[in-house]
């Protein structure tokens, strides 16, 4: 199973519409609940780390949310990478440089904060185009409903 071990506070910073909020656990509550839809009946393991201590319960599914309270969450996210025996299937999305560079060295995955953004929006465009009818044909469904 892959597991993603996420920089939210770094994730947080590449997405305008979450970076201009004025109330931080706004911007968090947000986040995960983005996280949940992306993630929604893919089978990873997902941890989310913030700095700073749990001001409200972000409540969501499918995410173990971390918060790193007097120390930054970088110590978090490195100490969780440690305690994984398969780290060939972890991928950390982060941007900061110290991030990347430790989980490169321990052979995990690495995707960029921004680059992960990106895939999260492209998927939320192909699954709205997915909802949407195709070729909807209005005379055709007047004929089909009897409808003049």
């Amino acid at each position: 199973m892959i597991h993603y071990i996420i920089d939210g506070n770094n994730l947080i910073g590449k997405i305008p519409s979450l970076k201009n909020l004025p109330d931080k656990e706004a911007s968090r509550q947000k986040l995960a609940i983005m996280l949940e839809r992306y993630f929604h009946k893919k089978k990873v393991k997902l941890s989310l780390h913030f700095d700073g201590f749990e001001n409200q319960p972000i409540k969501v599914s499918g995410l173990k949310i971390h918060y790193s309270q007097n120390r930054p969450a970088d110590e978090k996210i490195k100490k969780e990478i440690e305690g994984i025996k398969s780290r060939s299937s972890v991928t950390v999305v982060s941007s900061d440089l110290e991030i990347i560079s430790y989980a490169k060295v321990c052979g995990c995955n690495v995707i960029k904060s921004e680059e992960f953004y990106n895939q999260m929006m492209i998927q939320n465009k192909n699954s709205k185009d997915e909802e949407k009818p195709s070729d909807f044909n209005s005379d055709e469904f007047k004929k089909l409903f009897g409808i003049e």
